[in-house]
């Protein structure tokens, strides 16, 4: 019976692992094609400046590049885009569709200043990356190295060759466009970039149009002749021929000497579909090792889990089987002779220490749990596409405040159940669950945007986006968490199976400390992520684009099954050796997994982000991880818990006593 449950589970999990990655590759309605016609301008916009080697993002015209002639104007921005610290503003590179030009003069800067010249100095060693964007797709660049290709979004500022400074003053870019295809589409109504909207009505396109679906640039540095560029105006073709050589620099960077910038367009027909477009960018690196490790633990850890479950149930029919057949003469005679799990039924139940935090811990957790399945399930159907920036924030923050009534009620319901149908109180235990890992999220986060503020970065939050955080704080949040508080003080709670004795029952010394079981617990629930987090941290911390969410999904649930079965076990193991005291250790037995995740960050800081330089780039790491390590730990220790009260509860619900 035991083992069809787990190859069921097994089955289940692969197909769903299956289907998922599947539906990541379709697009679902929310992001439609633009077409253009033959001559139709294409406008190149700009993000902030990003670094790996400092993870601070700064605004594109704090160096001395061309500005548009019509003004620095910003695009309409998201919350999560604005969270991520991503800044989209118009830039001077203008485009006409199928329309290749080359050496053209873009325009030359004022003599670079002294602080410029020590900014642009500074940037191009800390490695800094250009951004640029062309009808929602990001500048990508190919460069071969020991005979393989790699990757890149977006190009350098410029390169350092021994004491010398050189800024990429040429771009070359290629646009890649494919015939417009649009026949019988119904009536849909969205957006494109954020910027227009439009509608599409029932139709059969035959006029010709072109969509893009590929951009690429190539970097050179040229050494200009600034005599050349007499009564030439922007736009204007360059007077000499321009060669560009990606591997040879010529632009050097000097104070008092200004940088002019050039560029080349030439577009290029794909047999790339505008649906499969994003497919370059969303490429994983080796897929082969990441489908099989993950596939290999999946099946190695949910089979031991299975078996460990499986024995454990049937010691425990067979203790009760064996207790339940003997009368209440020879219970009693057995109770004094007996040791384990039997002799605590009546402090088994007995109130914890904080019993109010415990609730608050636990109902925080499964608000982010849900929150969390909520969100990765959404994302493996295609919801947060990465052509729409910011949607993957602005999806956490509407189901975190959603979720407000259920973190409310799980709290309120909880200590009712502790204090044995106690209403008083509740409003204070709805309250605190509202405000404390919000709370301790915004104290990272000032903290965090403070070091960002002091460094004059675009990823410090501004503070009209703060009072927008505060107001779906306390004007959403927490009045659904006092509604769904209120509503658990109408509905049932759970009535303990047994008496609890007024004197609590002296617990036996142990020879090892119960902590070291607990602490150790949490290393199976981690041996299941640990992979994936491996390819979360790349994401987040190298620049590379995560989207494989349908094996995210697997992993999240197969996690929340190992936290339960790890916890039950422990709680199990205490009340063996007649340690009545289970709740925070039944808690901290899955939770424990936070623990391990933050030594592993430790770890990825030391070898993985070996170029990561100065304080507060530290800082910034470091922040975020314990951001993340809190939220771990109350979603994995929250599982932990309510799977050990529930089988407790059911435990000693089947022991006949008076």
């Amino acid at each position: 019976m035991g083992f069809s449950i787990i190859f069921k589970l097994i089955i289940l999990v692969l197909i769903s692992c299956w289907v998922l990655e599947i539906v990541d590759g379709y697009y679902l309605p929310g992001s439609f094609p633009n077409r253009y016609y033959v001559g139709d301008q294409l406008s190149v916009k700009v993000n902030s400046l990003t670094s790996i080697d400092t993870e601070i993002p700064y605004g594109y015209y704090t160096l001395p590049f061309c500005k548009p002639s019509e003004g620095i104007k910003d695009s309409a921005e998201n919350l999560g885009e604005l969270l991520m610290g991503d800044r989209i503003e118009n830039s001077p590179y203008r485009f006409n569709m199928f329309k290749n030009e080359s050496e053209i003069f873009l325009c030359k800067t004022n003599p670079l200043s002294s602080n410029e010249f020590k900014m642009l100095k500074k940037r191009i060693d800390e490695m800094y990356q250009v951004n640029l964007n062309l009808d929602n797709l990001p500048a990508i660049r190919y460069m071969e190295k020991d005979g393989f290709f790699l990757r890149w979004n977006g190009f350098p500022v410029g390169a350092k060759v021994q004491d010398s400074y050189y800024a990429f003053n040429h771009l070359k870019f290629t646009i890649f466009v494919h015939r417009y295809e649009h026949n019988n589409v119904a009536g849909v109504i969205g957006t494109t970039n954020g910027d227009e909207l439009i509608t599409l009505a029932n139709e059969t396109t035959t006029s010709e149009g072109y969509v893009v679906v590929g951009f690429e640039v190539v970097p050179c540095s040229v050494n200009h002749d600034e005599k050349l560029l007499k009564n030439i105006k922007p736009y204007s073709k360059y007077p000499s021929r321009i060669k560009c050589d990606p591997l040879s620099v010529g632009m050097n960077v000097m104070e008092g000497k200004p940088v002019i910038y050039t560029y080349d367009v030439s577009f290029v027909m794909s047999d790339i579909k505008w649906v499969s477009r994003w497919d370059t960018y969303l490429k994983m690196e080796g897929a082969k090792v990441h489908w099989f490790s993950i596939l290999n633990s999946l099946m190695v850890i949910t089979f031991l889990a299975g078996i460990v479950l499986v024995i454990f149930l049937r010691t425990i029919r067979r203790d009760l089987a064996h207790y339940e057949e003997l009368d209440k003469e020879a219970q009693a005679h057995m109770n004094e002779e007996l040791s384990g799990w039997k002799l605590v039924v009546s402090d088994v139940f007995r109130s914890p220490n904080n019993p109010e935090f415990l609730c608050i811990m636990v109902a925080d957790g499964c608000r982010i749990l849900a929150m969390a399945i909520a969100l990765i399930f959404f994302a493996a159907l295609g919801f947060m596409s990465p052509a729409s920036r910011g949607t993957l924030i602005n999806g956490m923050l509407v189901f975190y405040v959603l979720l407000g009534f259920l973190a409310g009620y799980i709290a309120v319901w909880l200590w009712r159940t502790l204090s044995i149908g106690e209403r008083q109180g509740w409003f204070s235990v709805s309250l605190r669950v509202a405000c404390y890992f919000p709370g301790l999220s915004f104290l990272i986060l000032t903290l965090i945007n403070s070091l960002l503020w002091g460094s004059d970065s675009t990823g410090a939050i501004p503070f009209t986006t703060f009072l927008v955080l505060i107001l779906l704080w306390f004007g959403i949040s927490v009045p659904l968490t006092l509604i769904g508080g209120f509503v658990a003080t109408k509905a049932p709670y759970l009535e303990y199976p047994v008496r609890t004795n007024q004197i609590p029952r002296e617990v036996p010394a142990q020879r090892f400390p119960s902590w070291i079981l607990v602490l150790g617990a949490g290393t199976l629930p981690f041996g299941t992520l640990f992979i994936e987090l491996f390819f979360i941290m790349s994401s987040i911390w190298l620049g590379r684009v995560y989207y494989v969410f349908g094996f995210l999904f697997v992993v999240l649930i197969l996690l929340v099954m190992v936290c339960a079965e790890v916890s039950l076990v422990v709680t199990y193991m205490h009340l063996c050796v007649e340690d009545w005291r289970w709740w925070w250790k039944s808690f901290f037995a899955s939770g424990t997994v936070a623990f391990y995740i933050f030594l592993y960050s430790i770890n990825y800081l030391v070898f993985d982000l070996k170029s990561l330089s100065g304080p507060v780039s530290a800082m910034l790491y470091l922040g975020y991880s314990l951001f993340m390590v809190i939220a771990v730990m109350l979603a994995t220790g929250a599982v932990g818990f309510l799977t050990s009260f529930f089988f407790v509860h059911r435990l000693f619900s089947s022991v006949k006593i008076d």
